[in-house]
């Protein structure tokens, strides 16, 4: 039977004010309506979680945040004037509680990264695309170039990696393509990405791409057949099962479901709710579904993560790398 993985975690909120202004994008807020998650309400999701049985806490937030204005007074009550730093202290709570961090900041600074680092079991940013789209022509973050160089840096410093292609912004499939071949170059030189997102657009109303189509299960059947045979095969490819109908995507070679929360919305697709995993394992009775940790067992056997996550990786981890039973 094949094997299938997926993650229960926590989805925390950091930050919604973002630099980047894409044309499919709900999550994003404007200064006068972001929001900045207090302690209190962070400490009461981890709790939460740990009590839910969940071992991953999905830190997101805005890109550049800072770079907006406004956000030095959205911050203030925070007691912090640096983001990153008070994402460390997150980070810190989460462990505290039993959950290994996986962070998704967006493109950050070479310091700022390696600051970040010991605190995550892994890190994240989705490529996208290569292409230059018309998606991505308010969201100077989103240039191919940027995120590719933030990819390799993280390879540099052994950072177990997850980045992905979003696919119907746009683009052709050449681009698709091109953007995968991209991703599994990086791999070839440095080894560290665990796992390739297929993702689906999912239009939003009141969004530019709001009168968009999702792309057609064919299409994506063929593309996840596709990326098996460019990507290395340690790189996991996951598809989201709250976007797309994840049964026919597993047959043509993706083996991975990504982070489930038991108690918190995929707050980029807020109205796609989550399966629950019992609901899965039936559903997907054929392929044997796991749970995981946010690093995958090739890198918790290599030691590559961050060095504050070690013991607890020690603790939640079987000895075949995945979650202990």
């Amino acid at each position: 039977m094949q094997l299938a993985t997926l993650s229960n975690n926590i989805f925390i909120p950091v930050t919604d004010l973002c630099r980047n202004r894409c044309s499919y994008c709900s999550f994003r807020r404007d200064f006068d309506r972001a929001k900045i998650i207090t302690r209190r309400e962070a400490l009461k999701l981890l709790v939460s979680a740990r009590e839910a049985g969940c071992t991953e806490a999905l830190f997101s937030l805005g890109e550049n945040p800072w770079d907006v204005d406004g956000f030095s007074t959205l911050i203030a009550p925070i007691g912090h004037s640096d983001l990153i730093d008070y994402l460390v202290e997150l980070c810190e709570l989460a462990l505290e509680q039993g959950l290994l961090p996986h962070t998704n900041a967006g493109i950050l600074s070479d310091n700022k990264l390696a600051e970040l680092a010991p605190y995550n079991a892994s890190m994240g940013l989705m490529l996208e695309t290569t292409a230059e789209v018309d998606a991505h022509k308010k969201s100077p973050g989103k240039k191919s170039n940027l995120r590719l160089a933030y990819i390799a840096k993280a390879g540099e410093l052994k950072i177990p990696f997850t980045t992905g292609i979003l696919v119907g912004i746009g683009e052709s499939l050449k681009d698709r393509i091109d953007s995968l071949k991209s991703i599994s170059r990086l791999h070839e030189i440095h080894d560290h990405i665990q796992e390739v997102i297929i993702q689906p657009l999912d239009p939003k109303p009141g969004t530019p791409m709001a009168g968009l189509s999702s792309p057609h299960i064919s299409e994506l059947i063929e593309l996840v057949s596709r990326a098996r045979t460019i990507l290395q095969p340690s790189v996991a490819l996951q598809v989201p099962p709250n976007l797309v109908d994840p049964l026919p995507l597993l047959r043509a070679g993706a083996n991975d479901l990504g982070g489930l929360s038991p108690l918190t919305p995929d707050w980029i697709n807020p109205e796609r709710p989550w399966p629950s995993i019992v609901d899965l394992k039936h559903y997907l009775r054929e392929f044997d579904l796991q749970e995981r940790l946010p690093v995958y067992p090739r890198y918790v056997k290599r030691g590559w993560y961050g060095r504050k996550t070690a013991n607890l990786i020690d603790s939640l981890g079987g000895p075949d790398g995945l979650r202990r039973k």
